[in-house]
């Protein structure tokens, strides 16, 4: 695309959103609108008519929904897409991630009111990564986590089996801590490597996704549902227990620190200046100060270099520093960001990660009384 507008067809059955989503792309030069429907079958047509390079696209439409829309057009013509949602529509985002859109926008109810300027400079922050994403594993991961679903359609959500996690019964401090940075393209990757992951693992599990405030809680108990794990949008001062999720608040950072009872969850209000919340690199910093050698860093899709400052930080300190291979993941800005800075121990694809996590894990585990003199 580099070179040339990006040409963009927005899609919602509003006339006014129309109007209002195709007036904020051609405020930046570098972007054309080159089209808008007002359905997912008018969209079709025009994506083989015209070409876009990108689609806005609202998810509740008559004749064709924003999911049929993205099932034929990943099928047939895999492209970029920025769907945007009202915060009543919170789980149809994740859906809409699963079948792989690219990212999202908020905007504050059906129609797009007084927020303009906010939902304006989101949107053309969304707009300007697409030029160096990787469109072909929005289609990979759409389809592996199809495949994790074991072929259920992504309106369907497994019943909770109440076998796996009893919310009442503590499961005991963690012997280790994994902590995960990601950005765009990192919901369906979370789900992805949560899902393939034991919840037999003997460590807490911290996630600093870079998302909306209003999202963040929808995220989590959609990962709830989906994955063994217990996943939960972590609060202040909870005790870090083992085989359990803490997703960051989306206007606050998560950090860990040690509390009476042992390691505990802090969430804290943004610093002054901060332009990334919540911050990969302060969850890092204070997990790697409270586990040292028992801290594993993960560093997944995301533009940017969220997360090198802290990985740097839990290196020194004997943490293991993990990061998506750059050249499959949806974005590489924070993956490769990291890996120049030469922290990196492995660099892996999603689907590998599973195997290095579970070996650190295995690692945090006391050895056998014995088992280093035999060895």
């Amino acid at each position: 695309m580099d070179g040339h507008k990006l040409r963009a067809l927005v899609v919602d059955d509003s006339a006014y959103n129309r109007q209002t989503i195709a007036a904020m792309l051609e405020l930046d030069p570098g972007v054309e609108v080159i089209g808008r429907a007002s359905n997912g079958k008018e969209a079709l047509r025009m994506v083989f008519d015209l070409q876009p390079d990108v689609i806005t696209l609202d998810l509740e439409m008559p004749e064709m929904d924003g999911f049929a829309f993205l099932r034929v057009l990943m099928a047939k013509r895999p492209l970029p897409v920025i769907v945007v949602s009202g915060h009543s529509e919170r789980d149809h985002v994740f859906r809409a991630l699963e079948l792989g859109a690219l990212d999202f926008i908020a905007k504050p109810g059906r129609h797009i009111g007084p927020d303009l300027r906010t939902i304006q400079e989101d949107l053309l922050a969304k707009l300007r990564v697409v030029r160096r994403l990787h469109v072909v594993r929005l289609l990979q991961r759409a389809q592996h986590l199809a495949e994790q679903r074991g072929e259920r359609t992504t309106l369907e959500v497994p019943a909770f089996d109440s076998g796996r996690y009893e919310p009442q019964k503590r499961r005991g401090p963690p012997l280790g801590a994994l902590g995960i940075a990601a950005s765009t393209g990192g919901p369906p990757a979370l789900q992805q490597l949560l899902c393939a992951l034991p919840v037999t693992l003997p460590i807490s599990i911290l996630v600093a996704q870079h998302m909306p405030a209003r999202f963040t809680r929808a995220f989590a108990a959609r990962l709830d549902k989906i994955c063994s794990f217990h996943v939960c949008e972590a609060t202040d001062q909870q005790d870090l227990q083992s085989g359990i999720v803490y997703i960051a608040p989306g206007a606050a950072n998560l950090e860990v620190d040690l509390g009476p009872n042992g390691p505990r969850v802090r969430v804290r209000p943004p610093r002054g200046g901060a332009t990334i919340v919540p911050s990969g690199d302060l969850l890092f910093k204070t997990m790697s100060d409270l586990f040292g050698p028992r801290f594993c860093a993960l560093i997944l899709t995301g533009m940017g270099s969220d997360g090198r400052e802290g990985a740097e930080l839990a290196r020194r300190l004997g943490a293991t520093v993990l990061a998506e291979d750059p050249n499959t993941a949806v974005m590489p800005g924070m993956p490769a960001a990291a890996i120049d800075a030469g922290v990196v121990d492995e660099v892996l694809s999603l689907e590998e990660l599973p195997v290095a996590i579970q070996r650190f894990a295995d690692a945090c585990r006391p050895k056998p009384p014995g088992s280093e003199s035999a060895a």
